[in-house]
């Protein structure tokens, strides 16, 4: 009996070792997500959750979930919610509506000229802010709970939205504001055509993908050599280049797939933007350090001097700026400004950090983390529509995917 339980000790020993520096939190989910991607494409009719056009479908449709799940991880990691985002994109989305298009129907907005698309956007993105600075006051400043505070602006910005957009449509906007969310970075491949490529392969989008590739590498092996020069854990070396090689084999075929379709599409570029923004945030400036601090330990974050109510002030400011660039993104999704626009959008959002890894007690999670989350909810969903799932199995399905992925954040807490 002796011999068989360190025999099981040492294989598990043995295995605990040659896995030492492995994040398998963060490795999980990629490797959920390619599972998800690999099952999806065997089972849905010729393969159609991989072709081109699915793929570029993929990316817009899931944009301004992922917009809004950068400022939620952000939100999370402090230790706070926010349930008012999906009623701010909407409220938002009527805003630039009543900026950009502002139809003489709309029964008192007459005395407002209608501005051009761009300053309408930023027009657009500073109300956001403005609702960020009221939200922080009341959770930073007055002491109410975030999920209180956002809880009321779910429903207060829900009836503004409603109350703007007089219960009726607002579109539709100019081409310029409908091609931040439908429109293809050089979408006739004048590039392509000009230095002699095949017409059914888009240039830039090629281009991207190598770069991406690249970018990947460089952040990769930069990391580790970081880790190492400082004595800290690294991952094995089998780990560390078959890691980065699956994930640069599934950008260059998601790359490869974009150009066979209309390209890079804006939103795309705009996420991947966010992201590598909100990451260098998060990893590389004091105020991420803060956000991490008092997510992890309040009150040793209070002592040692970090201004707590500035932090979470600004945070509520950042998260209603990114709603409200969310709410753009619906708008000019659906070339309209529409009351129920961003219905259910906060419960996504917050799907999709906990899904990618973050801790439901906060302290934990990382940016990229909620990005695959997020990608993980919108494979799953558009697999199911591919393969004509009801809508009630689909939540119930969403559902055990959330409640699991929790779960296995506890298991593996209680494990250490």
């Amino acid at each position: 009996m002796s011999d068989a339980s360190n025999a099981k000790k040492g294989f598990l020993g043995g295995l605990s070792e040659k896995l030492e520096g492995v994040n398998l939190r963060q490795n999980g989910i990629f490797l959920a997500l390619l599972g998800l991607i690999i099952f999806f494409a065997a089972t849905t009719p010729n393969a159609a959750s991989i072709t081109p056009t699915n793929w570029s479908n993929l990316v817009v449709q899931n944009g301004y979930i992922l917009v809004l799940a950068i400022g939620m991880v952000m939100i999370i990691i402090a230790g706070h919610i926010d349930l008012s985002v999906g009623s701010l994109a909407a409220f938002i989305g009527a805003v630039a509506g009543v900026l950009v298009v502002r139809p003489l129907e709309q029964d008192g907005w007459d005395w407002l000229p209608a501005l051009p698309w761009w300053a309408g956007i930023l027009g657009a993105i500073a109300v956001g802010a403005l609702v960020g600075v009221w939200q922080g006051y009341w959770v930073a400043y007055v002491g109410i709970p975030a999920f209180i505070v956002t809880l009321a602006g779910m429903l207060l910005f829900r009836g503004m939205a409603l109350m703007t957009l007089q219960n009726s449509n607002i579109g539709p906007f100019p081409d310029e504001f409908r091609a931040i969310g439908n429109g293809f970075l050089d979408k006739e491949n004048a590039l392509g055509t000009a230095i002699g490529l095949p017409e059914q392969f888009n240039a830039w989008a090629l281009i991207a993908t190598a770069l991406g590739i690249l970018a990947i590498w460089f952040q990769a092996v930069r990391t580790r050599a970081g880790r190492i020069k400082y004595g800290q854990p690294t991952e094995p070396s089998f780990w560390f280049f078959g890691k980065n090689i699956a994930l640069s084999t599934m950008v260059a075929y998601v790359g490869f797939q974009l150009s066979q379709a209309n390209g890079i599409p804006y939103t795309l570029i705009l996420l991947v933007f966010l992201i590598v923004i909100y990451t260098m945030v998060m990893n590389k400036t004091t105020f991420g350090r803060h956000i991490y601090a008092i997510g992890g330990n309040l009150h040793a974050a209070m002592l040692s001097g970090i201004n707590v109510r500035r932090v979470n002030f600004w945070l509520f400011v950042n998260m209603g700026a990114l709603a409200a660039l969310s709410g753009v993104l619906i708008a000019a999704r659906m070339n309209s400004a529409v009351p129920k626009a961003g219905d259910g959008f906060e419960l996504d959002a917050i799907s999709s950090v906990f899904i990618g890894g973050a801790a439901v007690q906060g302290g934990v999670g990382t940016v990229t983390g909620s990005m695959v989350g997020g990608l993980i909810q919108g494979v799953l969903g558009n697999g199911m529509n591919l393969l004509s799932v009801g809508i009630d199995a689909q939540m119930t399905i969403k559902g055990l995917v959330l409640l699991l992925a929790v779960a296995f954040d506890v298991w593996s807490k209680n494990r250490k």
